[in-house]
């Protein structure tokens, strides 16, 4: 579903609308060709299952109108993990940065432009939030 880099656009078009709607920071995100990676902070009055369920319908829904189809779209319901520490983060971080490269679409993963990665080293932030600090650090 997301082999083109137009679906991978769009993808990134409904986390911008989502952002809009609800109080989240994007921290880390990563675009596969058949599933997404993403690490976000939900604000203290948001719900992660409505910003996840307005991410992933919206894309269905205008995924299916392009393609004329129907149904659904993703395999599964999202999966979510809570980072409790620091270590839990970073290894989480280099997991998602990491992952276009074991799966052979790019040799270097901060060139692969549907990162997190990507944005933050350039410093060219499409989606994502400005870094804290202390990422900074792991960059």
């Amino acid at each position: 579903m997301l082999y083109s880099d137009a679906m991978k656009d769009l993808f990134i078009a409904e986390l911008m609308l989502a952002k809009k709607k609800y109080d989240f920071k994007l921290i880390h995100f990563c675009i596969m060709s058949n599933h997404v990676h993403l690490i976000l902070e939900p604000g203290p009055d948001s719900d992660l299952s409505r910003i996840m369920q307005l991410i992933l319908s919206g894309f269905a829904r205008r995924f299916n109108s392009i393609y004329g189809k129907t149904g659904h779209v993703w395999y599964d319901r999202f999966k979510s993990i809570i980072i409790r520490s620091f270590d839990q983060f970073v290894n989480t971080f280099h997991y998602i940065s990491d992952n276009p490269v074991k799966a052979g679409m790019c040799k270097n993963a901060g060139n692969y432009i549907y990162s997190g990665l990507y944005e933050l080293r350039r410093k060219f932030l499409r989606v994502m939030d400005p870094p804290d600090e202390w990422l900074k650090l792991i960059l």
